[in-house]
């Protein structure tokens, strides 16, 4: 199942600063992290969808830059969003 616009809009609830808050680091992280889980769902059943293996990859480097920046910028705020989303790090 794909990330609809009521899961987005739910994220972006959850981890923004305000209503439409789309484009703050925590949101994204956090839409991001929904997207990998659920490509990671269908790779568990597609095994050869080498298309979506590389966008798994793009996504994960994208979320680790993200929150490199975080951590860097704001430790509580990064802190918080690796235990909100069980992230390890």
């Amino acid at each position: 199942m794909a990330v609809t616009k009521e899961m987005k809009a739910q994220i972006v609830n959850d981890f923004g600063k305000g209503k439409g808050d789309s484009g703050s680091t925590e949101v994204q992280i956090a839409i991001l992290t929904a997207e990998i889980e659920n490509l990671k769902d269908h790779l568990l059943v597609h095994k050869k969808d080498n298309h979506s293996r590389r966008w798994i990859l793009i996504m994960v480097a994208k979320r680790r830059k993200l929150l490199t920046y975080l951590k860097s910028s704001n430790i509580e705020k990064y802190n918080e969003i690796l235990e909100k989303l069980n992230l390890r790090k």
